[in-house]
C-alpha cells in the first residue's frame, strides 16, 4: 500500500467518526433534555468515570490508555457543553 492509499482509509474513517461523533451529540441533548426534566445536574462524574473505566477496559491500543481517556474527555466535554446550552435554552433543538 502507498502513501496515498493509506491517505484515503484514513480519509475514509475520519468521515466515520465524523457520523459518529454527530450522533453521539444527538443523543446527548436527547439526556439533556431528559435530564432537565428530572431536575438531574449536567455533569455526572459517576457516569463519567464509569465511561472512562470501560473505555480502558476495552482498549485494544495502539493508543494507550492515557491517550484514550484524554480523547474521550474532549468527547464527553462536548457533550455536556451542548446539554448546558440546551438546557439555558440557547441550543439547537434537534432531538
Amino acid at each position: 500500500m502507498d502513501i496515498n492509499e493509506v491517505r484515503k482509509r484514513i480519509n475514509l474513517l475520519d468521515d466515520v467518526l465524523l457520523r459518529i461523533f454527530n450522533e453521539r451529540a444527538r443523543l446527548a441533548l436527547e439526556i439533556g433534555h431528559m435530564k432537565k426534566g428530572l431536575g438531574l445536574p449536567v455533569f455526572d462524574p459517576a457516569r463519567e468515570k464509569m465511561i472512562f473505566a470501560r473505555m480502558k477496559e476495552d482498549n485494544p491500543g495502539p493508543l494507550d490508555d492515557g491517550a484514550i481517556v484524554r480523547l474521550f474527555e474532549r468527547v464527553v466535554d462536548e457533550s455536556r457543553r451542548l446539554e448546558r446550552i440546551m438546557s439555558q435554552g440557547e441550543g439547537h433543538d434537534e432531538c
